[in-house]
């Protein structure tokens, strides 16, 4: 019969914790790019969500980020002044605005991706291939257990 591990609540703490503080630098590895291109984190998440989902409302966008109507209008006009991405009416609703993404944006979304890979992959150089893939692995789990709730 197969053993069953426990896993202790404290475990899950430090888990959660050490979660969070990774993203947290990682993240922040990501705002010190932007800084470099005049754009808020704000507006950079924007940016991501309008490039996973092409052609999303501001009401679709709103409710991803958590922000109110005016607020996320407000974002995607400075965005759109920076020619990061454009407005268009839906062909079927005239009465519904999209919102793409430009060439412009979507370098810019490179670029700050490829510095924070870059300071990950540095990071994360002590690791050998197996305990990469590994990791790898276990993360793929867990998001798989929760892409749901995105």
């Amino acid at each position: 019969m197969a053993e069953t591990k426990t896993v202790k609540p404290t475990s899950i703490t430090i888990i959660e914790k050490r979660l969070r503080y990774i993203a947290a630098v990682i993240k922040e590895k990501g705002r010190e790019a932007l800084k470099e291109y005049d754009l808020s984190p704000p507006q950079f998440v924007a940016l991501q969500w309008i490039s996973d989902q092409e052609g999303m409302t501001i009401g679709e966008l709103s409710t991803r980020m958590y922000l109110a109507f005016s607020t996320t209008t407000d974002l995607i006009d400075r965005m759109e002044k920076k020619e990061l991405v454009k407005r268009t009416r839906d062909e079927q609703d005239k009465r519904v605005v999209r919102i793409h993404l430009l060439p412009q944006g979507e370098k810019l979304i490179e670029t700050v991706i490829k510095k924070r890979q870059t300071y990950l992959a540095d990071k994360l150089s002590f690791l050998t291939d197996d305990q990469l893939w590994s990791l790898r692995e276990n993360l793929d789990e867990i998001y798989k257990h929760i892409q749901h709730e995105f």
